[in-house]
């Protein structure tokens, strides 16, 4: 069975059309990857997965998530369903953090949720040990500094490391990683991934990795699928559809990501 299959989805504000007729399937510890230009519906399609849509956007068809519907779905249904099945890594961890909490402070609550969805008391000295635990995992260095910092007094990349350890807290199915690295350095973005590649072997999760960047894609998925202008326009093996593409959109995106690849050689 699918850990999240989608079929028929569309989402419309008010007469416009944002995805018309989407289907996506990521069976369990499979890496799925999703592209397409800003505005194709690809951060949408993640946000319905998992309820979270603005309210005046709504959504038509099926989405199962681990056999649960989550197309008008309750609030506490919705619940249940986010950390214990899928969880979240956002484009820009610096919005996606509380500004205002500490880091520990942050791990420390999805760690708390769990194990009392899991039905076990822990302790507060506990939680702090799976807090820097987990901090140890992203490999962030000095974890009792990073545990006691706000967001912004940490660099990028850690925040991203963060957001990653806070989805890891949660022990999902799937994860799911939007523009993880969009706002990142180069160097920084090739730690993000191998990060990202490892936690996903090694936990046996699923992976839907969302990205305008074909050379970030291919790096961390196998199979992939192409939107354009909110519709599925290709999908298949990444191997396939980035070495042959049988679209034209495809093909422009390949085209477009090698003439930038060689645009920089020379530069590296």
């Amino acid at each position: 069975m699918s850990l999240l299959k989608i079929e028929g989805l569309t989402l419309r504000t008010g007469d416009k059309v944002l995805v018309s007729n989407l289907a996506l399937d990521v069976a369990h510890g499979a890496r799925v990857g999703l592209i397409g230009e800003s505005g194709s519906g690809k951060s949408l399609t993640a946000l319905a997965a998992i309820g979270l849509l603005p309210p005046e956007i709504r959504a038509e068809g099926s989405i199962l998530l681990d056999g649960k519907q989550v197309v008008g779905a309750s609030e506490d249904e919705l619940t249940a369903l986010r950390g214990a099945v899928a969880a979240t890594v956002f484009q820009e961890p610096l919005t996606a953090l509380d500004p205002l909490m500490k880091v520990g402070r942050q791990i420390r609550e999805p760690l708390i949720r769990r194990h009392r969805r899991q039905g076990a008391s822990a302790d507060r000295k506990t939680i702090d040990r799976e807090v820097r635990e987990l901090l140890e995992r992203v490999s962030l260095p000095d974890v009792d500094r990073i545990a006691n910092a706000y967001p912004f007094e940490i660099s990028g990349g850690q925040r991203q490391r963060v957001a990653i350890a806070m989805a890891l807290a949660c022990r999902p199915k799937l994860l799911i990683a939007d523009e993880p690295t969009t706002a990142l350095d180069v160097t920084t973005q090739a730690e993000i991934l191998e990060l990202l590649s490892d936690l996903v072997r090694e936990n046996g999760m699923a992976l839907l990795f969302i990205s305008h960047d074909l050379p970030v894609v291919a790096r961390v998925v196998e199979e992939v699928t192409v939107l354009r202008g909110g519709e599925v326009v290709e999908r298949g093996p990444v191997k396939s559809v980035f070495g042959a593409p049988k679209h034209e959109y495809t093909r422009t995106l390949v085209a477009a990501a090698a003439a930038f690849d060689q645009a920089l050689g020379p530069a590296r």
